[in-house]
């Protein structure tokens, strides 16, 4: 599925979140959008979503306007995201989390799909424990395990490995590339972290104030502006 922004714009009273915003992500994309605390990532990921309505501008999914309602309503069971910011019911286990959002989404064959996430994410430990008794690592895995679970054509990914350790941390990263190029999926992914960046995405789309400032490879955009890194041409275009 592809997603083609036109025109974008969030306002809320006198302050722009999001301004004219333009760009197209191909079907089985993976793309990166950095920028600082602030800038209009999630605000942008919100309305991809169809979660917050734009001040001006069009979302087109396949073609198709995400304001339009039945559109909306259909796109659902197709798109999935995992958000920091947003926690699943903490009174609620994790396995009655997984069957909660599987029925949201009507997931066929919901147990053999929750089993296989347990196992993959490596849930089990937990399982049966209460979302809001997780450390923030856990939870985020849990967070992972739903936006998978009803094998999403477009994901959209907020600081997806945010309070993971190195080395869950490294094996998440791994397991959505794997994930990504075996369902074909199209990936929007909004991070601070330039390795994760840097090892997923085809291409990155720098923010600032609400505006995409520049756009390119990871290695195009680091040479455009002699730094060694993406961390550098990072701090560079986010101070200037």
């Amino acid at each position: 599925m592809t997603i083609n922004i036109k025109n974008l714009n969030k306002k809320y009273k006198n302050f722009n979140a999001v301004n004219n915003l333009n760009f197209e992500i191909k079907k089985g994309s993976i793309i990166g959008l950095l920028g600082p605390n602030g800038c209009g990532k999630t605000t942008t990921l919100g309305m991809i979503l169809g979660l917050i309505k734009p001040t001006s501008g069009t979302v087109n999914i396949n073609g198709k306007n995400i304001e339009d309602e039945n559109y909306r309503i259909k796109m659902l069971e197709k798109i999935n995201f995992i958000s920091p910011y947003i926690e699943l019911p903490k009174k609620l286990t994790v396995n009655e989390n997984l069957i909660v959002y599987g029925k949201m989404y009507s997931v066929r064959n919901l147990e053999k799909k929750i089993v296989t996430l347990v196992n993959d994410l490596n849930l089990k430990n937990f399982i049966d424990r209460k979302t809001g008794e997780l450390s923030s690592g856990q939870k985020n895995r849990v967070s992972l395990a739903k936006s998978l679970i009803n094998d999403p054509e477009i994901l959209l990914l907020d600081e997806p490995t945010a309070s993971l350790d190195p080395d869950t941390g490294d094996y998440i990263r791994g397991y959505i590339q794997k994930y990504a190029k075996q369902n074909n999926t199209t990936i929007l992914l909004a991070s601070h972290n330039m390795a994760e960046v840097k090892r997923l995405c085809s291409k990155i789309m720098m923010m600032k104030n609400g505006e995409i400032i520049d756009q390119g490879s990871c290695e195009s955009l680091i040479k455009k502006h002699g730094r060694k890194n993406l961390e550098e041409t990072f701090l560079k275009l986010a101070r200037e």
